[in-house]
């Protein structure tokens, strides 16, 4: 009776390997009839270069790429314009594919090899989001043609998120409820290194803190004005001072947004942008707290009225095992990324503008260990991944040893490095979803894991409080 068993179970974990290579072997067909399409979606996007809650020629883009597709259109979620979820499919597991497409502020906007200085634009791709939400966008075709070839059951969401770089986009999502139905979130980002570990990373929260004075010719009648920008940089005095009494996990950064136009004119109005960063969401808020210490009482040193605005707020990135082992195996599998002669002389000549750089020209072409990691930097993926269990990739879009939010990363996204990059994403995503829709348990291990890790007592409230979206927020 123990080798009928035996051998019935054996059997069984066969089938069941021999249509799960079957599986991989068709969504990858799939994803390369799409290439030409897709990639040009990204190229698209990285034209277009359009800043948090203003990015309507790139989501309407993707939305009109999905729909096509075959994929029912939600738009104006949580009362943002350019957040939208496309669906296709129904029962369970419902599966979540996220994707951003928000470009950053300040950079230019040019893939040659060698720094540019500013030209038509007033944004770049420098976090490769035109990917990113191509990519992702890719994938969900790729998964929903499957399904639909193989009659298979399920759910397949995009959901398209914008204002990733400060503005939180998927916080309000979230807020509304728009992932409570969801049983497993999947997501990529660019970057210089393949690996598919678990993560975490720093929650945040920022705000912008405004001081009103009084206007005075500086010269002819200091007396009669009361400087905001005094208040201002009081309060950067103050903060730079408390930086010694801080976590070291800790980070601290602003920019001076509004501080006057003549230097002979008193400012009476003045503005600082601040973010605030830890591990540990508890710590955000004490730390922003003390951050409103130091303002109030540079607002009462200088004789200035402040007030401050609450941009947005994320929580840390919440590791998923169950998830990501199943990611990092189909990431494995894949391998990595080779660059022809032409891509090896433009990397190289890339690599050597670098400051610096800990990887090296063919580091692309690995798969990192699996294992724990710890970022510095902050996204609202954050907040989805402690309501939702979670999972993502590193996939290596530019050149190694490039950093995020540099000219750089701009440059390498806009050429077939990125695009290159772009298609493993999409592999990884969809291969990864095929995965949970044949083991439906895996979904389940991932749900339990999460119960665990929050723990019982959890009840999320958002860091950025009951604020309404801050669409005018870039301008």
């Amino acid at each position: 009776m123990n080798k009928i068993f035996y051998y019935s179970s054996f059997i069984l974990a066969f089938a069941f390997l021999s249509l799960n290579a079957l599986a991989k072997e068709d969504v990858d067909k799939i994803i390369d009839k799409h290439q030409s399409k897709f990639e040009k979606t990204a190229l698209d996007i990285w034209d277009f270069a359009e800043l948090g809650y203003q990015e309507y020629k790139s989501s309407n883009l993707l939305k009109e790429q999905l729909e096509s597709e075959g994929f029912s259109i939600k738009s104006n979620i949580a009362d943002i314009p350019t957040a939208f979820i496309a669906e296709y499919g129904k029962g369970a597991p419902v599966i979540a594919i996220l994707g951003e497409f928000d470009a950053l502020p300040g950079i230019a906007q040019s893939a040659s090899p060698f720094k540019e200085s500013y030209k038509d634009n007033t944004a770049g791709h420098a976090c490769g989001h035109h990917m990113f939400g191509a990519g992702s966008a890719w994938a969900s075709v790729a998964i929903k043609e499957w399904l639909e070839v193989n009659n298979q059951s399920g759910t397949i969401r995009f959901y398209g998120t914008p204002a990733e770089e400060g503005g939180s986009g998927k916080v309000y999502m979230a807020r509304e409820g728009s992932f409570d139905d969801v049983d497993v979130v999947l997501h990529w980002h660019p970057g210089s290194v393949n690996h598919a570990s678990p993560r975490t990373s720093n929650a945040n929260k920022s705000a912008k803190f405004r001081f009103k004075g009084i206007s005075a010719h500086a010269a002819g009648a200091p007396d009669k004005g009361r400087s905001a920008l005094d208040g201002v940089e009081s309060m950067n005095m103050m903060v730079n001072l408390m930086r010694e009494h801080i976590p070291q996990e800790s980070r601290i950064h602003y920019v001076i947004t509004k501080g006057g136009l003549a230097p002979n004119v008193i400012p009476d109005e003045a503005e600082v942008y601040y973010y605030v960063r830890h591990p540990k969401e508890k710590f955000v808020e004490e730390l922003f707290n003390r951050v409103i210490k130091a303002a109030e009482g540079a607002a009462l040193g200088t004789d200035t009225q402040m007030s401050y605005e609450v941009m947005h707020g994320n929580y840390s990135l919440m590791p998923n095992d169950a998830l990501q082992k199943i990611m990092h195996k189909e990431l494995s599998e894949l391998g990595g990324i080779s660059y022809t002669k032409e891509e090896n002389e433009y990397a190289k000549q890339l690599h050597g503008t670098l400051l610096d750089p800990k990887s090296k020209v063919g580091d692309q072409e690995n798969i990192s260990p699996y294992r724990p990691r710890h970022g510095y930097g902050s996204t609202d993926v954050g907040d989805v991944s402690w309501l939702v269990p979670t999972a993502g990739a590193r996939i290596a879009t530019w050149v190694p040893g490039t950093p995020a939010h540099s000219w750089q990363a701009v440059a390498a996204g806009g050429t077939t490095i990125g695009l290159k990059g772009t298609k493993l994403a999409s592999q990884v995503l969809a291969r990864t979803a095929i995965a949970i829709y044949l083991d439906p348990s895996i979904a389940e291990d991932a749900k339990d894991e999460l119960k665990d890790r929050v723990g019982k007592n959890f009840n999320y409230f958002p860091l950025l409080g009951n604020r309404k979206p801050p669409l005018d927020y870039r301008n």
